[in-house]
C-alpha cells in the first residue's frame, strides 16, 4: 500500500486518538548565537530495555548516561510496562548520571588512515548485579563497558606529626634521621616489598606521654560511579562499522560494515565469525553495500540487514554458517518511468528497526518511512512521506551532500506509531494502526508544536486567502516547506529514540538532547 502524503496501513488494533506532544526537558541547551563545538554533537542515542536509563554518544568519543528519577515505585512501574498501559501519561524525568570517554582518536599506520573517535552506535546489554552494561562503537573498534557504583572508603589520619615518623607512617626520633634500612636483627621485614612500620631504636616518648593517640579509622563511605572497559573487539572490520545489535540470547551480538556482518560472543574478544559477506571477487563488480543490521527481538537465529539499493534481507542462522543466501527479500518495485539520476541515491536505506514483537520492520530511506510485515514480501504495508516538499530540491541537496544524510527511525513499544527526523530540527510522528491518519510535525525546541501553524507574511482579509497563499508560497519558494516555514539543511535531526513502554521520545539536535512526552 503506497500513496500520497502520510499514507497509513497495517499494524495491531483500531486507530488510536492522535497524541498531543509536550516538552519534557532538555540537556545541553544552547544559548542564542552560541557556537556548537564539533566534538559535542550527539551521534548516537539509545534507551535501555526498561526505559529507566538513556545513553548518548557524541563525536568526541564520550558516552553520557541519564537515569530516570520520576518512577514512583520500581515494582509498580515494572507492572505498568508489562501491562503496556499507554493511558498512563506520567511525565518522565531524567537526570544526568555519569559520563566517560569511550573512544580516542587513532591512526592506522598500515593504511595511513585516521580513525575518528565519533560514537556510531550504542547498545544496552542486560543489567546484572546492579551494574549497567553497554556496547559502543566508532568506525573500527567496539568496546564493552561496565558502569557500577563503587564505595570509596575515607580513612581518618593519625594525630602524630608526620615529620617525626620513619618508614611508612612510623614514629621516629628527629635525632636519628640517617637510621639505616632495618635488618632482620633489628626487627625489619625480610620481604623488600613490605611497608616498614617501626619505632626508631632511640625513640623516647615526650614528657607526660602522648595524651591521646588517634588510630586510623574509616570515617565515611562515599559512592562514585566507575565505568570500566571490560572488553575491546578490534581488527575485525576493513570498512566502517555502521551497526551493532544485541542478540536476545544475551550472549552474542553482531557488528556490520559496508560489506560484512560479524557475529561475536560477548565473552570472547579475540575472534568473531563472519556470517554475511557481500564483497565481490572484483571490487569493480560492487553494486550495493550493507547500510544497517539488526537482530530479531525474540528469535535469536534471525536477523535483518538493509542495503543501499533499498532492499531488506531476512536471514536465518540455522540454514548455514555463511548466510550468503537470504530467507526472505523485501523490496519495493520501481514504478515504470519514474527513474531519475537520484532514484538509487534516495532509495538507500539508512536505518531499520524491528517492532517489539518482531512482526514488523520499519525502514527509513531519504524521503520516506516504510513499514514491512515479515510475512509479506511483496512490498511495504505502509509508506509515509517524511519531507516530500524537498523532492524538487534534490539537485541542491546533492550539491551540498545533504542527500547522503543518514536519518534514523523508531517505533513505539505498542507498535501503533513510528517516528523519524528531518531538517530544520523537525521530526515527524505517524500513526500506523489501520484507519489512523495521525501525522504530526514537531520541532526540537521547548515549543514542539510551533512549526505546525502556518504564519502569513502579511494580514489578510479572509482565512481562505491566507491558507492558499501559504501553500502557494511553499510551492513557489524553494526555501520553504508546505506550511510556509523556511527549512535549514544545516540543522538536521538524525538521531532519536522512543521509550520502550511509554509515549516518550528523546531526540538529538546538534549538542542538545530534547525529550517529549504525550
Amino acid at each position: 500500500m503506497n500513496g500520497g502524503d502520510d499514507v497509513v496501513a497495517a499494524a495491531p488494533s483500531g486507530p488510536p486518538v492522535p497524541l498531543e506532544w509536550k516538552f519534557s526537558q532538555v540537556f545541553g541547551e544552547r544559548t542564542a548565537g552560541e557556537e556548537v563545538q564539533e566534538v559535542d554533537i550527539i551521534s548516537a542515542i539509545e534507551f535501555d530495555k526498561s526505559g529507566d536509563h538513556l545513553a548518548t554518544g557524541d563525536r568526541g568519543g564520550r558516552v553520557v548516561l541519564f537515569e530516570r528519577t520520576d518512577t514512583k515505585d520500581h515494582g509498580e512501574s515494572r507492572r505498568d510496562s508489562e501491562r503496556m498501559d499507554y493511558s498512563i501519561s506520567r511525565h518522565p524525568e531524567f537526570r544526568y548520571k555519569t559520563e566517560f570517554q569511550s573512544h580516542e582518536p587513532e591512526f592506522d599506520y598500515l593504511k595511513s588512515l585516521e580513525i575518528e573517535e565519533k560514537i556510531n552506535k550504542i547498545r544496552w546489554c542486560q543489567i546484572a548485579n546492579g551494574a549497567l552494561f553497554l556496547l559502543s562503537t566508532n568506525d573500527k573498534t567496539i568496546k564493552f563497558w561496565k558502569v557500577q557504583e563503587k564505595k570509596v572508603k575515607k580513612v581518618a589520619e593519625m594525630n602524630v606529626d608526620p615529620s617525626k615518623t620513619m618508614g611508612n607512617g612510623s614514629i621516629a626520633s628527629s635525632s636519628n634521621s640517617s637510621n639505616p634500612r632495618p635488618s632482620l636483627e633489628n626487627g625489619g621485614y625480610p620481604d623488600s616489598d613490605r611497608s616498614y612500620n617501626y619505632l626508631s631504636p632511640d625513640f623516647s616518648f615526650p614528657p607526660g606521654g602522648i595524651p591521646s593517640l588517634r588510630l586510623p579509622v574509616v570515617s565515611s563511605h562515599e559512592t562514585s560511579l566507575v565505568a570500566r572497559c571490560r572488553r575491546v573487539y578490534a581488527h575485525a572490520h576493513d570498512y566502517h562499522i555502521n551497526s551493532i545489535s544485541n542478540n536476545s540470547d544475551g550472549e552474542t551480538f553482531i557488528s556490520a560494515d559496508d560489506l560484512r556482518i560479524n557475529l561475536w560472543n560477548l565473552e570472547i574478544s579475540s575472534q568473531s565469525f563472519n556470517i554475511v559477506d557481500v564483497k565481490p571477487a572484483n571490487m569493480e563488480d560492487l553494486t550495493e553495500v550493507i547500510t544497517s543490521a539488526e537482530f530479531h527481538p525474540t528469535h535469536c537465529n534471525t536477523l535483518a540487514y538493509s542495503s543501499s539499493k533499498g532492499s531488506i534481507r531476512l536471514i536465518d542462522l540455522r540454514q548455514s554458517a555463511l548466510c550468503d543466501s537470504h530467507a526472505k527479500l523485501f523490496e519495493e518495485q520501481e514504478a515504470p518511468g519514474s527513474r531519475s539520476f537520484f532514484t538509487e541515491i534516495i532509495a538507500s536505506i539508512s536505518d531499520i528497526k524491528f517492532g517489539k514483537d518482531g512482526r514488523y520492520i520499519l525502514s527509513r530511506d531519504y524521503m520516506t518511512l516504510k513499514l514491512w510485515d515479515i510475512n509479506m514480501d511483496s512490498g511495504p504495508v505502509a509508506t509515509y512521506q517524511v519531507h516530500e516538499y524537498l523532492r524538487p530540491k534534490l539537485c541542491d541537496l546533492y550539491e551540498n551532500d545533504s542527500i547522503f544524510d543518514k536519518f534514523e527511525c523508531c517505533l513505539s513499544g505498542d507498535g501503533l506509531r513510528v517516528a523519524t527526523g528531518s531538517y530544520s530540527n523537525l521530526f515527524r510522528v505517524f500513526g500506523c494502526a489501520p484507519g489512523s491518519t495521525e501525522a504530526t510535525t514537531l520541532e526540537a525546541s521547548k515549543n514542539p508544536m510551533r512549526r505546525q501553524v502556518p504564519t502569513p507574511s502579511r494580514p489578510s482579509r479572509s482565512l481562505g486567502n491566507s491558507i492558499t497563499r501559504v501553500v502557494r508560497r511553499g510551492a513557489e519558494n524553494p526555501g520553504v516547506d508546505a506550511n510556509g516555514n523556511s527549512f535549514d539543511f544545516t540543522t538536521k535531526l538524525l538521531h532519536l529514540a522512543w521509550h520502550p513502554s511509554e509515549n516518550s521520545i528523546a531526540c538529538a539536535a546538534a549538542n542538545s538532547l530534547y525529550m517529549y512526552y504525550a
